[in-house]
């Protein structure tokens, strides 16, 4: 091999450690910081008093996720309060689901809306076993669900 090809390895190894490091430090500051993206930031404080954790901190990580990547850069701050979320109990609504909802207050540029989803919820006979994966699943539906009406209603 020549010297020629030892420094291209070199240089591709050291681009892509730079690359992973970058990315790290970009979570691990993404993290810290309170879960505040660009414009965006989400209090689940009543939430954590409601229901507690892992459920708060995940709806604060799925929501600004989801949220982020409905918000265009420069768009006016947004502020989401999540007051309640509720799993169902698993009575049987439409064809075999039931209903999870999340609610809470929006705040754009200023503005405060009420907000609200709802989802459907399919038991699986897996569902018992893993209970903490099954909620983390549902958390992340209803958080999907409520960043595309928080988007809808503030026309980013």
């Amino acid at each position: 091999m020549s010297i020629l090809g030892v420094f291209r390895g070199a240089v591709v190894v050291a681009f892509m450690a730079f690359a992973l490091v970058t990315m790290v430090a970009s979570q691990s500051a993404f993290a810290e910081s309170g879960l505040t993206r660009r414009n965006i930031q989400v209090d689940v404080s009543p939430l954590r008093e409601n229901v507690g954790e892992p459920t708060a901190s995940w709806v604060q990580r799925d929501l600004a996720q989801a949220l982020a990547s409905r918000i265009r850069h420069g768009a006016a701050p947004l502020v989401v309060r999540i007051d309640y979320l509720s799993f169902s109990s698993g009575t049987h609504v439409d064809c075999g689901s039931s209903r999870d909802n999340i609610s809470g207050v929006a705040t754009i540029g200023g503005v405060q809306t009420p907000v609200r989803a709802t989802t459907s919820y399919q038991p699986s006979p897996g569902d018992p076993t893993m209970f903490e994966q099954s909620n983390q699943d549902r958390v992340s539906q209803l958080t999907r669900a409520l960043a595309y009406w928080i988007a809808q209603d503030a026309s980013f």
